[in-house]
């Protein structure tokens, strides 16, 4: 039987152990001033991928990627249901390619219309239509019932989730 190790990122290491818990003991034993630093990071990304996974899992009857669905949402929260390409951009944060290219989707199966705006003829616009807006309240309920994929943790402890990532998204300058 393998030697029990402790780790500060998560205590003993298992028979077959944590991946992101055995890199920590390999990290600490090598390069110890970093581990902990390591083990963060690579947490945050497979929660990523874990997170993603399911979220797209819920969408897929639906037909929606998650950043399709983002896109239908945020047009969906405004009171006119338009809002220029730029701005999508801004609150959805990523970049304008990627905004045109899942709005592009979502306009040719009818749910969002694209066009100028009137008050400037180089803002475009992106519209949701009503098919838009009911696909976008039948996938906002199954999301909810999913619990976006952490439906076993507590709202406490997710709410705790949000606040320890907020000095990450500030050190990156994701916040003003």
């Amino acid at each position: 039987m393998r030697e029990q190790v402790k780790t500060a990122y998560g205590g003993p290491v298992p028979e077959t152990p944590d991946p992101i818990a055995e890199a920590h003991r390999q990290w600490s034993a090598r390069w110890p001033e970093h581990a902990d630093h390591m083990a963060a990071v690579t947490s945050v990304m497979r929660a990523q991928q874990l997170l993603l996974s399911r979220i797209e899992a819920v969408l897929k009857p639906y037909g929606l990627t998650f950043a399709a669905y983002e896109a239908l949402r945020l047009l969906a929260f405004t009171r006119t249901g338009t809002l220029p390409m730029g701005k999508m951009g801004a609150r959805l944060m990523v970049h304008p390619a990627s905004v045109t290219n899942v709005i592009g989707r979502l306009e040719r199966r009818g749910l969002v219309g694209r066009g100028p705006s009137p008050d400037d003829r180089r803002v475009v616009l992106a519209t949701i239509t009503p098919a838009g807006r009911a696909l976008a309240e039948e996938a906002t309920q199954a999301l909810n019932e999913s619990g976006f994929g952490i439906a076993g943790v507590p709202a406490a402890q997710a709410a705790e989730i949000t606040a320890a990532l907020r000095p990450v998204r500030a050190t990156a300058g994701d916040l003003p």
